[in-house]
């Protein structure tokens, strides 16, 4: 089944399951900052459409209150994003990288770990 694709709204209501845990309405709504604080029925929602997309499930139920927890990691979510992102270029992964570079958001450490690892998948390619 493919990941689903998440706004930004939805990218922070998993960020509060990923960071806490199973966690209520009302806790996903209190983890964002005072000032910038969705409505809870806005919250709500949003969580009722991660259930329909399957990104995150209800564990149980405390009274009143339904219990959510993610259904997807954090990295799934990620490798998502960067999906959608490299298919904006057609797939070509260079101008992500030259930018990342330019802009200062890539060091020298992670050229060389990125590096080891692409050198690591050919070898495990030519070993199949």
């Amino acid at each position: 089944m493919p990941l689903p694709k998440l706004t930004k709204l939805e990218l922070q209501i998993m960020d509060a399951l990923w960071s806490r845990g199973p966690c209520s309405v009302r806790e996903i709504q209190e983890s964002f900052p005072a000032r910038k604080r969705p409505a809870y029925t806005t919250v709500q929602t949003t969580v009722y459409r991660l259930e329909s997309k399957k990104a995150l499930r209800r564990v149980k139920k405390i009274a009143t209150a339904l219990i959510f927890e993610a259904a997807m990691s954090r990295e799934e979510a990620q490798g998502r994003l960067i999906d959608d992102l490299l298919a904006l270029f057609g797939g070509r992964s260079r101008p992500i990288m030259a930018h990342l570079i330019e802009s200062g958001n890539l060091s020298l450490d992670e050229v060389r770990d990125a590096e080891r690892t692409l050198l690591r998948l050919a070898e495990e390619d030519r070993q199949e």
